[in-house]
Parts: structure tokens; sequence; C-alpha cells
């Protein structure tokens, strides 16, 4: 059952290096999107407010972190665990600017408004802070739960220390002939099988003892 708790780093490899990324990307874009003009207000580099962190930053670290739980962990809760806060942080990427005006306490956390001149770059802009990001960090992080959550025929075989069965040659006894078995037989297949044998050679010799 411990072995059933184990899984391959490949299994969430891909996902946790998106992972990665994404969480780099929505915690760094509102600090270096000024340098290109794609950005929040206040359009300046490196300028941290408090929607900022609690928007941006944190949400965008704490995707990165589930990307590398998931990315290294060879542990099948650990891993999952790694997915589920990542898409965590992606729920509060897509929702959070949506929630925070409804709670008096959390009025200081503005987020700010496209700083874009047209109407496309502010939607894009949108997008990729915030509801975009958010919804691709939630995706990603929803495949790789699904496939952490299935476990296969070849990982319980690997849990159960079961190989492929292997034929192998019983030794030739005086009087009959055994025939090959599989590794992994029953003992009452094995039974069945000597019974069979024994009535064969039993019914030769009284047919020889007939014809004499």
């Amino acid at each position: 059952m411990t072995r059933m708790l184990q899984v391959p780093r490949s299994r969430g490899a891909i996902s946790g290096l998106l992972l990665v990324l994404l969480g780099l990307w929505g915690a760094l874009i509102p600090l270096v999107g000024p340098y290109f003009h794609f950005a929040y207000t206040p359009d300046a580099a490196w300028r941290l407010t408090s929607g900022r962190v609690w928007l941006e930053i944190v949400p965008g670290a704490v995707t990165l972190l589930g990307g590398i739980i998931l990315l290294l962990s060879a542990s099948r809760p650990m891993a999952m665990l790694g997915a589920e806060i990542a898409a965590a942080a992606g729920a509060w990427f897509a929702l959070g600017t949506v929630i925070v005006p409804l709670w008096p306490a959390a009025s200081t956390l503005n987020a700010g408004s496209p700083a874009g001149t047209t109407v496309v770059i502010r939607q894009l802009e949108h997008l990729a802070f915030f509801t975009g990001l958010g919804v691709v960090i939630v995706f990603v992080a929803a495949l790789a739960l699904g496939r952490l959550t299935v476990i296969g025929v070849r990982d319980a075989r690997l849990a159960e220390g079961r190989g492929e069965p292997v034929t192998e040659p019983q030794p030739v006894t005086f009087g009959r002939a055994t025939t090959p078995t599989t590794t992994g037989a029953t003992t009452a297949d094995a039974s069945r099988a000597g019974t069979a044998r024994g009535s064969l050679h039993t019914f030769s010799r009284w047919m020889v003892a007939r014809r004499s």
C-alpha cells in the first residue's frame, strides 16, 4: 500500500514546469510590465502597492511554489498538494479583483486599472494579469490532479512487486512428462493438472495390460 503512494517524477513534470513559468509571470509582470507599457496603474516599474502584493505577487509566488512541489516530488500526496495550492492561487488570480471590493476591510487592496491606451490593449492586460492567467493556472493544475488521481494497471503492478508471468519448463519425471507452467499459477491449478496426468498414466497401463 505504501508503494502505491509513490509516483514517477515524470508524471507531473510538464504540468509542474508550466506552473513554475506561470507563477513567475504572475509575480513579475506587474513589476516589469511598465518597461513595455504593459501594466496596471501605477504605471511604474518595481513599485510595490498593497494591490500588487496581495493580488499578483503573492498568488504568483504560491503558484511557483506549487509548481516546484509538483515538479520535484515523487510522493503522490505531496505532488497533489502542490497542484491543489497552485489551483487555489489561480482561482485567486481570476476572482481576487471581484471579491476584494465586497470586503470592507480590504478597501486598500486596489489592483489599479489597465494602463493601455486602446480597448484591445486594456483587455489584454486584464487577461494577462488576472482573469486569463488564473484560468490557465487552474486548468494546468486540474490536469495534473487528474493524472495523479488515476492509478493505472502499471502502477498497481509495480506497487505489488509483480511483473509479467514467465513461462518456466518443469523437469521430466519417470513415466510421465510435465508441461511448462506459468509462474504465478495457483496450487489448485497445479493439483488438477497432476491428477489429470496421473489418470492418463493409469489408463495407459491398463491398455497395455489388456493387450498382453
